[in-house]
């Protein structure tokens, strides 16, 4: 039975790859990201788009009125919007606090703000029973993240899932969050990359091996299936052993 599955950040990386294997099922995908170009060349087969910035509450309203026309119910809801704040536009200016401000605001907004508006605008309409919410968090959560904030943000997430698995477990609707380690094949890092570090990750794994966005999204699509119906308010880590260490 084809379902209504909706995906934040789902014009690149794990929110496309994500994407992929549930229109593969057959499930109705609409995928939602600031850049309309991002989207529209997303190639996902049968899919909506809606370009908006989802820390706007107005913007999100937007994509709730578009939700209520074009799918009804939600069955599916997938946060993969968000990134790294480094690769947003910096702060105006030298003053160094001000620059800790605006890397601190910029990662709450787009990690944990961006979940949180479109959870809120479409949880009345998420399918009871059998209703899926998954967050993208991250190994940062755990680890760090060099300056706190992308860690921080992330690791927010957090507790709001646990609070809402809580709140809608009643109606049968399960929430998870799903945390990578460093995933190939993405936007996150740009093309800041390094040989040295990406080797550095990499020995930081059990499975030696780089993670790539059709592992996460499997464990996405897992989560929401009838088969972890009786799974809810947990953290699953797909890092290949890193947050472990070595």
């Amino acid at each position: 039975m084809s379902r209504n599955v909706v995906i934040s950040g789902g014009g690149t990386g794990i929110g496309l790859a994500a994407a992929r294997l549930f229109a593969a099922e057959g499930d109705q995908v609409l995928l939602v990201g600031r850049r309309p170009e991002v989207l529209e060349r997303a190639g996902v087969p049968g899919a909506l788009t809606f370009a908006a910035d989802l820390a706007e509450p107005e913007r999100v309203r937007e994509v709730a009125a578009f939700v209520a026309r074009e799918l009804g119910t939600v069955d599916v809801l997938i946060h993969g919007a968000g990134g790294n704040g480094l690769l947003e536009p910096p702060a105006a200016g030298d003053d160094p606090l001000d620059a800790v401000a605006h890397a601190w605001n910029v990662n709450f907004r787009i990690n944990t703000l961006t979940s949180v508006l479109l959870t809120e605008a479409l949880k009345d309409r998420l399918a009871d029973p059998g209703g899926r919410v998954l967050f993208l968090s991250s190994i940062a959560a755990y680890r760090g993240s060099g300056t706190g904030a992308y860690a921080a943000a992330k690791a927010a997430l957090h507790p709001y899932a646990h609070d809402l698995a809580r709140q809608l477990g009643p109606r049968g609707v399960t929430v998870n969050v799903v945390a990578p380690g460093y995933i190939e094949d993405t936007e996150f890092f740009g093309d800041t990359m390094e040989p040295e570090r990406r080797e550095r990750l990499v020995a930081e794994t059990s499975t030696g091996r780089v993670g790539m966005p059709g592992d996460v999204a499997a464990t996405l699509h897992w989560l929401a299936s009838p088969h972890a119906g009786h799974l809810t308010s947990q953290v699953i880590q797909v890092n290949g052993g890193a947050e472990r260490g070595h």
